[in-house]
């Protein structure tokens, strides 16, 4: 039996606005995270107000790089530019009907039997809130965002590398559950008995009417593989071997970390060959993919460069 999603990209309204359940989850996961950095830092005898500051930086500057790499990389950048000078020739997968409702409020193109935004808006790009943003550029973000607080609060820095290499993922796997109800990073297809499907005018309707799937996004979607789930449990399964096994058994400042790194660009490769939203790419793989593969190289780096070598035992 296939189950059926129930989004909720809105979680509450506060003062009559609406607050998106994605950023309800990623915050509580940030902050969540950044729980476990203080508890860490008392924990061996460290300042755990750099670890707060930390985590506000973090949270700011990952932000930032997560829309920057959705708007340059995911597909979406010649949309974000033709919104300000010629939304004409940006095409929203809508039927007459739903294209001059109050809810869109676009303007038909009859010719094509497509519907186009009706004003121009140079700063869509910008709208962080509505959606769009990807984990890796969020990651680039927030290390830019450490190196500079931890040089400047003389934090050592591969330690709190290890206190990332089990919080981020901890706080990533709140973070996809809000993808979850808010219906975006939706899979492939599947027969499976988990497969979920999702609600009219949710992504994955949106996605499949544009592949002719379904008749329109007004529709249930057909059932998908539930990846935001899949990358939940897997954060969560790098987070607690990180912390509980790893953490404890580490030969030198930076392992937990490399390990980390290296577990969950291997798992979110495999989970990307089955995302079906807009992916960006090249040469058969998603941008996703090709980052994770740098961030393999790079823990690889990291473990050669830290790694203590052997003692050479002399001859009697």
């Amino acid at each position: 039996m296939i189950a059926e999603a129930v989004m909720r990209p809105e979680l509450f309204r506060l003062f009559d606005v609406g607050v998106p359940s994605y950023f309800v989850l990623l915050l509580s996961g940030f902050l969540f995270a950044t729980a476990l950095g203080v508890l860490w830092a008392r924990r061996i005898g460290l300042n755990p107000d750099v670890i707060v500051d930390l985590g506000l930086a973090m949270l700011l500057a990952g932000v930032v790089g997560a829309r920057l790499l959705h708007v340059l990389v995911d597909g979406y950048f010649w949309d974000y530019v033709h919104l300000c000078t010629d939304p004409a020739r940006v095409d929203w997968p809508l039927d007459r009907a739903e294209c001059i409702s109050s809810a869109y409020d676009g303007v038909w193109d009859g010719a094509r039997a497509v519907c186009h935004p009706k004003t121009r808006d140079c700063f869509a790009w910008a709208k962080f809130w509505a959606g769009g943003l990807t984990y890796y550029g969020g990651l680039l973000g927030a290390t830019a965002a450490a190196v500079l607080l931890l040089r400047r609060d003389k934090f050592p820095f591969w330690k709190a590398a290890d206190m990332a290499g089990f919080a981020v993922p901890m706080g990533l796997a709140f973070g996809r559950m809000g993808c979850l109800l808010a219906g975006c990073c939706f899979g492939a297809m599947t027969r499976l008995p988990w497969g979920l499907s999702f609600p009219p005018r949710s992504p994955a309707s949106e996605e499949q009417a544009k592949d002719h799937l379904i008749a329109s996004m007004r529709s249930w979607s057909l059932p998908v593989h539930p990846t935001q789930i899949y990358e939940s449990a897997a954060s969560l399964a790098i987070a607690a071997f990180c912390m509980f096994w790893l953490l404890p058994r580490k030969r030198y400042d930076g392992q937990v970390f490399a390990a980390s790194l290296a577990l969950y660009a291997a798992a979110r490769f495999a989970v990307e060959i089955l995302r079906r939203d807009a992916r960006g790419g090249m040469l058969g793989l998603s941008t996703s993919q090709w980052i994770g593969i740098g961030l393999l190289v790079t823990a690889v780096i990291i473990h050669v460069l830290r790694a203590p070598r052997p003692r050479r035992v002399s001859a009697p």
